[in-house]
């Protein structure tokens, strides 16, 4: 008995578990019966002709989503996946492994070919995005309120405050602490971390 033919859909944007809960819904509203989604694709139960996914394609990018064709924006973005997984949900990678190996491992290109691909799409550098992204992390957390600062430097990877401090004051232009005070908390969507 052979396995029910699956295909693979790789979307654009998607940062959160609300975004695999409205992708899943869209796919159902057009009975593509997903088999998974996660952050930046989704596997259906059969092939999709092309109407369906042009139908597929407008009602994602009315929610802020897009369907990927290209392969080089496809690795785009599971490297940004990747990013935010490690650094928003706690994925863990081995300990003593640097991460551009873990990335490389994971995608399976050098890390100078990820690297390259990535500052060209983007615009910024892998290592840079890393950075954006823990400092959201960090905003977030200081938001919160639940942690101390230096709970916050552990859990986001800093080797001291006094980095974290300077990294988030470098970046945001304040310290954690003034930022925490503030009654307007400006926080950028995961997909927009890099669009300034």
């Amino acid at each position: 008995m052979t396995a029910p033919k699956t295909q693979k859909l790789f979307i654009k944007n998607m940062v959160c578990h609300r975004c695999i809960m409205a992708v899943e819904e869209e796919l159902q509203k057009l009975d593509l019966k997903p088999v998974s989604v996660v952050l930046g694709e989704a596997v259906i139960a059969s092939d999709i002709d092309p109407a369906t996914r042009e139908v597929l394609n407008k009602n994602l990018q009315a929610i802020g989503f897009e369907l990927i064709d290209d392969k080089k924006s496809r690795l785009v973005e599971q490297i940004k996946t990747e990013i935010i997984n490690y650094v928003h949900y706690d994925k863990e990678v081995e300990e003593y492994v640097n991460f551009s190996d873990h990335l490389s491992r994971e995608l399976h290109h050098e890390y100078s070919y990820l690297s390259n691909l990535f500052s060209s799409v983007v615009g910024t550098t892998i290592e840079k995005y890393i950075i954006l992204q823990r400092i959201e992390r960090v905003k977030e957390l200081l938001v919160y309120d639940e942690l101390t600062l230096s709970e916050i430097a552990w859990k986001t990877g800093y080797s001291s405050v006094q980095h974290l401090s300077n990294q988030f004051k470098k970046i945001i232009g304040m310290s954690p602490s003034a930022y925490k005070k503030m009654q307007i908390h400006n926080r950028k969507t995961l997909d927009k971390v890099v669009n300034d």
